[in-house]
C-alpha cells in the first residue's frame, strides 16, 4: 500500500513560507498549522 503524494498549490506555498519567514513560527508550529509535514515545509 503507497500512498498518494499530496500536491500544494503556489499560493499554499507563499502561505506557509510566510507563516515562517514574516511571522516568525517555527518550522514544526507552521507544519502543526497547516497539517502537513515539516517536510513538506522545508522543502
Amino acid at each position: 500500500m503507497s500512498r498518494q503524494r499530496r500536491s500544494f498549490s503556489p499560493e499554499f506555498k507563499l502561505e506557509a513560507a510566510r507563516l515562517v519567514l514574516d511571522q516568525e513560527y517555527s518550522i514544526s508550529d507552521a507544519a502543526r498549522s497547516l497539517d502537513v509535514g515539516t517536510t513538506a515545509i522545508c522543502r
